[in-house]
């Protein structure tokens, strides 16, 4: 039996808390450590009861530690811890998956382009509005070139943990960016609203694009849609188109809902598990290839 990719999660936070019992399931990658800052976080110790290294001194007291090791670090910090961070696992020869705005590192979507920068040391996975959407901009702009695309992500405001709040205007630029970058849109745009809705709302999505005059097709364009949702559905199976789409001239709007699995927070937290089951989509992908190198 081949030897599982070694990783380790910096962030003991929501995402960082949900993404460690994800990580307990996988069949490739083997959770050495979670990393944080607050020796008292749920996070650090939901990690020590499961019997994984808890580290409460940072990033440095990981890479200071002779019996740690990791072939891949994601770090679920914030956009500006993100900066140090990188530089640090870049001396250290780490491969890092950037779970924030920070955009260090190439834009990479799990269900549009997971196979392009894996050759990279630092690639971002955008935000979780990024990641639910920007899949569906691709979608459209794949058989009808999109001129502007726009995507309204909504959360529940209790899912939002104090880096997804410190990280809202960099979530802002991010997904804009990712949306013209990755889905393909000539322009970009993309809000966020914290819902404190109670009881809490699941994570809902508003997609709007606009198609090139005379380039609309309606039929290509749905079943386009339709292939996409069951993509993402392969790894984040609470995920769903809600209605069908509208058309009105050229315009498409899209309307998805993210249920989210449970694992840490309730199942409204679908923000959490479209980023963190596309983090481990991703390394898994990472794993496979260097697996391939090494039997080859």
């Amino acid at each position: 039996m081949l030897e599982k990719v070694k990783v380790a999660i910096l962030g003991s936070g929501n995402i960082g808390t949900d993404l460690m019992i994800k990580l307990g399931r996988s069949e490739l990658l083997e959770l050495t450590a979670v990393i944080g800052i607050d020796p008292q976080s749920d996070g650090l110790r939901r990690a020590r009861e499961l019997g994984y290294a808890g580290v409460d001194t940072g990033i440095d007291g990981f890479l200071a530690d002779p019996k740690l090791e990791a072939d891949i670090v994601f770090d679920a910090t914030s956009a500006k811890a993100h900066l140090y961070n990188a530089k640090v696992l870049k001396e250290a020869g780490i491969k890092v998956i950037d779970m924030t705005p920070a955009a260090v590192g190439p834009y990479v979507c799990a269900a549009v382009n997971i196979e392009d920068h894996l050759d990279k040391e630092n690639i971002n996975l955008i935000t979780c509005g990024g990641q639910a959407t920007i899949p569906m901009v691709h979608a459209v702009n794949r058989v009808a070139p999109v001129e502007y695309a726009e995507i309204v992500a909504t959360i529940s405001s209790k899912s939002a943990g104090p880096g997804t709040r410190a990280n809202i205007d960099e979530f802002t630029e991010t997904t804009s960016r990712a949306i013209e970058v990755v889905g393909g849109a000539k322009k970009g745009k993309a809000i966020i609203i914290l819902n404190p809705a109670e009881p809490p709302i699941l994570m809902r999505d508003t997609v709007y694009t606009l198609v090139e005059e005379g380039k609309m097709d309606e039929e290509a364009i749905r079943k386009s849609i339709s292939e996409m949702e069951k993509v993402v559905q392969s790894y984040v199976p609470g995920y769903r188109v809600r209605t069908e789409p509208i058309f009105d001239g050229n315009k498409v709007s899209i309307f998805l809902e993210v249920e989210g699995a449970g694992d840490y927070l309730p199942v409204y937290a679908g923000n959490l598990d479209i980023m963190t089951s596309a983090g481990v989509k991703i390394a898994e992908a990472f794993a496979k290839k260097l697996v391939a190198k090494e039997t080859v």
